[in-house]
């Protein structure tokens, strides 16, 4: 059986998941769905109470029914490279594609249903809340004397996006700020606006969860240093989780569904890990490089599993 990798082409992060299913013998197929249509072309019928589906890119050929498992790890929009690109085609090349892999056997990390609901900051802090996690004091409104009711409460706060879009897709991005509580919030009005109590740290926690298998590594940070993607400093070390983290992971990743999340968190001066985000897609390449945990290993062993009969 094969498992299927949705990736773009420049994935350094992809690469080394890959080598280590082809030293597993393990068949794959690695494609872009921004080559659908042109590279990559599909076709499947629904006859006689059968499906039947097939996927092709360049010159491999894979049946639909023979995948263990799909990979979504940094794949492009469907129909982005076509001769003549445009919504309507992008938004028909996104159903054709994923609309007929969900409904093979195959397993996925993660199932393109629950990651999308995995982005969504607000539904995070819940699940978060819900699964025992230390989490922030946050507000997101869009009513200044709301705003304002909670700096008077909290004092030390940070503003950051809702959307939490990463420094690599400006210009979207938005570092998150240290905001005095006397500030001029009469601005909230004009959109929803983040605001958490910040967290004056000692370290940098990030934790990749695959299936179960927990991966964490601790980074020393500035007790003043807000947004710790904006620097470079130090290097991660591989951490003990806290049994309390543990069954939080576990509470989470059961309720939002997911086969793999990457996890950020704030230790304080107390060793306390706040919740601050879960990706579902985050990387670790950079990780596994600095604390050599074996997590592309991790990940190419749940992806070589038979899927359940």
């Amino acid at each position: 059986m094969t498992v299927l990798v949705l990736t773009c082409e420049e994935d350094l992060t992809a690469d080394m998941v890959v080598a280590t299913l082809h030293d597993l013998g393990v068949p794959l197929v690695r494609l872009d769905p921004a080559d659908l249509p042109g590279r990559v072309d599909l076709s499947a019928d629904y006859v006689n109470k059968g499906f039947h589906g097939y996927l092709k890119t360049d010159e491999r050929m894979v049946s639909l029914s023979s995948l263990r498992s799909v990979w979504v790890r940094r794949p492009g929009t469907p129909g982005i490279r076509a001769d003549e690109p445009s919504t309507w085609l992008t938004a028909e090349a996104d159903q054709a594609l994923y609309g007929m892999l969900t409904c093979t056997p195959a397993r996925w990390m993660n199932h393109p249903a629950a990651a999308a609901q995995a982005r969504y900051k607000p539904w995070q802090l819940h699940v978060a809340q819900r699964s025992g996690f230390t989490v922030p004091a946050t507000l997101i409104t869009s009513f200044p004397s709301v705003a304002r009711q909670f700096a008077t409460t909290y004092q030390d706060l940070v503003v950051k996006s809702v959307s939490g879009k990463h420094p690599g897709d400006p210009p979207m991005v938005l570092p998150t700020t240290r905001i005095s509580p006397d500030a001029d919030f009469s601005a909230v009005a004009a959109g929803p606006t983040l605001l958490q109590q910040h967290v004056r740290k000692q370290a940098d926690i990030r934790l990749t969860c695959i299936d179960g298998d927990l991966f964490a590594a601790r980074k020393e940070a500035d007790p003043d240093e807000v947004d710790s993607r904006f620097t470079e400093n130090g290097a991660w070390k591989p951490a003990e989780v806290p049994d309390l983290v543990r069954r939080s992971i576990d509470a989470y990743m059961t309720t939002a569904q997911l086969a793999y999340g990457a996890f950020d968190f704030a230790e304080d001066q107390n060793g306390t890990w706040w919740f601050l985000e879960c990706n579902q897609g985050g990387q670790f390449g950079f990780i596994q490089l600095d604390t050599d945990q074996p997590i592309s290993q991790a990940i190419a062993t749940w992806l070589a599993a038979e899927p359940p009969v």
